[in-house]
This record gives C-alpha cells, sequence and structure tokens, in this order.
C-alpha cells in the first residue's frame, strides 16, 4: 500500500484535507433551492463510502509496504473494526447536528461554535493519545485559529438579519455538535496501527479503517437521518420516495461528489496522520473553515453588506489563521 515517508508531504496532504473539508459545502449550497438536506445527505454518504473503497483498492492494494485492503480486512480484530465504525458514527451524528444548528441560529453563530469546540477537543483528544509536536506550539497556533474563526462569525453578525430572541436551541445544538465532532477523529486513530509500513496484527492500515469508517456513516444514516426526515428539528419533513420522484441524475450526482470531495480530505488526513500526528493532522483539517470563508467571501459574496468599516475583520481573520497553520506546521520540527 502507499505509504507516506516524510513530514512535508504529509503537511501537502493536510492542506488538501483542508481545501476538500472546506469546499465539499459547495456542493450542498448548489442543489439547495431544488433538493432538500437531507436527500442530498444521502448521496453525500454514499460519496464517503464510494471514494474510501476506491482509495482502498487502488492506493491501499499496490505497493511492497504495509498490508493490501483485503489482506488487512480478513486479519483485523472486531476490537479496532468496532473503533474506526464508532468514529464514523460519532462523526455522522456531529456532521447532522451542526447542519441543524446552521440552519436554527445561522452560520455566524453555529459554525464557530461547533468548530470551535471541535477544534479545540479534537487537537487535545488527539494529542493525548498520540504526543506529536511541541504542545505550547501546537495549542498557540490552535488558539490563533480560534481568533480567526471568532473574527469570521463577527464579520457574517454584521450581515445577518437582527432576531428578536437568542436562538437558544441553535446554540444547544452546536455545543453538542462540536463536542461529538472533537472525538471521531480519536476512534479512527485508535483503530489503526501506529507504524503503516509494518502493521501491528489485529489493527487495521488506514485504507481499511477509513472504509469501515464510512461503513459507520451509512449504517447510522438509517437511524440519524431517517428521524431528520420524517422529524425535522428545522425545516420540512420530507419522505423515502422524495428521493426517487425528486432526485434527478444531476442532483445524485451533485450529492455524490460532495461526500467524495469531503472523504478524499478525510482519507488524506488519515494517511498522513503517521507522520503528521493525529492532533496536527486533524488541527490542519478544520482550519477548512477558513476555506469556507473565502468561498463566502470571493464566490458566493456572502459579504457583500458588509459595512467598510468592518472590512478589517476579514484582513485579521486570515491573518490569523495564517499565522495560526504556520505554528500548527512548525510544531513538528521545532
Amino acid at each position: 500500500m502507499y505509504v507516506i515517508e516524510n513530514y512535508s508531504v504529509a503537511v501537502f496532504l493536510c492542506l488538501i484535507t483542508m481545501l476538500c473539508w472546506g469546499s465539499w459545502a459547495n456542493t450542498q449550497k448548489l442543489s439547495s433551492q431544488k433538493w432538500p438536506f437531507q436527500l442530498f445527505y444521502w448521496d453525500y454518504s454514499f460519496g464517503i463510502l464510494i471514494i474510501t473503497v476506491l482509495l482502498a483498492f487502488t492506493m491501499g492494494s499496490n505497493g511492497e509496504m504495509g498490508r493490501s485492503f483485503l489482506v488487512d480486512l480478513n486479519q483485523s480484530e472486531t476490537k479496532y473494526l468496532g473503533y474506526a465504525l464508532l468514529g464514523g458514527i460519532i462523526f455522522n451524528f456531529a456532521n447532522i447536528l451542526l447542519v441543524i444548528a446552521i440552519d436554527l441560529a445561522g452560520m455566524a453563530i453555529a459554525f464557530p461554535v461547533g468548530i470551535g469546540i471541535a477544534l479545540v477537543l479534537g487537537v487535545i483528544t488527539n494529542f493525548m493519545y498520540n504526543p506529536e509536536g511541541d504542545p505550547f506550539i501546537l495549542f498557540t497556533g490552535v488558539f490563533f485559529v480560534m481568533v480567526a474563526i471568532i473574527l469570521d462569525a463577527l464579520a457574517y453578525k454584521y450581515i445577518l438579519k437582527k432576531q428578536e430572541k437568542t436562538p437558544l436551541k441553535g446554540i444547544l445544538i452546536s455545543l453538542l455538535a462540536g463536542i461529538a465532532m472533537g472525538f471521531f477523529y480519536k476512534y479512527v486513530a485508535q483503530s489503526m496501527s501506529s507504524d503503516f509500513v509494518t502493521p501491528e496484527i489485529g489493527k487495521l492500515t488506514p485504507y481499511t479503517a477509513l472504509v469501515v469508517f464510512a461503513i459507520g456513516i451509512l449504517i447510522s444514516n438509517v437511524l440519524f437521518n431517517t428521524i431528520n426526515m420524517y422529524k425535522p428539528i428545522a425545516g420540512k419533513p420530507v419522505a423515502y420516495k422524495d428521493y426517487f420522484s425528486m432526485g434527478t441524475p444531476k442532483l445524485h450526482l451533485i450529492g455524490i461528489l460532495g461526500g467524495a470531495i469531503w472523504g478524499l480530505g478525510m482519507s488524506f488526513s488519515i494517511i498522513a496522520s503517521e507522520q503528521a500526528g493525529p492532533a496536527i493532522a486533524y488541527g490542519l483539517g478544520q482550519g477548512a473553515t477558513m476555506v469556507a470563508a473565502l468561498w463566502g467571501v470571493f464566490i458566493w459574496k456572502e459579504l457583500k453588506e458588509l459595512p467598510k468599516s468592518k472590512n478589517w475583520l476579514i484582513a485579521t481573520m486570515f491573518i490569523c489563521f495564517l499565522v495560526g497553520l504556520g505554528l500548527i506546521i512548525y510544531s513538528k520540527v521545532a
């Protein structure tokens, strides 16, 4: 299987992860006018499984290092398969909650609360499990990324319509989503051998872990997304028949593409985690918030109504993000 052998390549793949995680939502935005999110999310889940299986039978099955996908799957212990499956279930729970929270409270509140908590918890839990990098530099970098996310929220706040009351339900759901999102990566990392070249017996290689993770997302969708379809916290109910009657080949392909983009990012993050360390790989990936902000500012023109006197928020946001990103990368070599 393909294994990364140096830190520079690992960082490059983590940056691709950040681009993928910050860009997949464009597919949902493209289809949102004609396609309820709950139905889009089924295709999104299929896309994650498709890309992880494709990588498992290509990158994960060729080369002299490690174990090929099918060989690795056959020797895997139930305990470690369960960790990867649990990671997929937790992620799916968190991701659906985050989207509901955005609908209830708006991106300016839900995204910084949810992803902010996920970033901090994710780096802490992964660092405790596998302490890679200088902790002071790493967490200083996380702090700067957090400041950037807060500035992003303030910029959005100026253009949102004033609400008559505090969206308490949306804030609470954001908190729950962030807590769950902060733990999923840890379980996927625990399912894998720490050495990808000569993996431990019983544990998974990254490609096997990714496929099982994707299966966890799809299986849990039967519960989580079905509830969201028929008893939604926000929006109108939809039925399974709508998936077939409302969906066009184009809409289905857009959803699958969205899942494939996110899944490719997750795959590169996991593949890079041996050299970068899970904490750094996850921390860099969650910089996706700023990538999403770039799409919003320059492509979707979401901040066109921001007063000119507040443009400093955008400039400072990107400066803090770049500083934080640089510190997270440097923490491994310091």
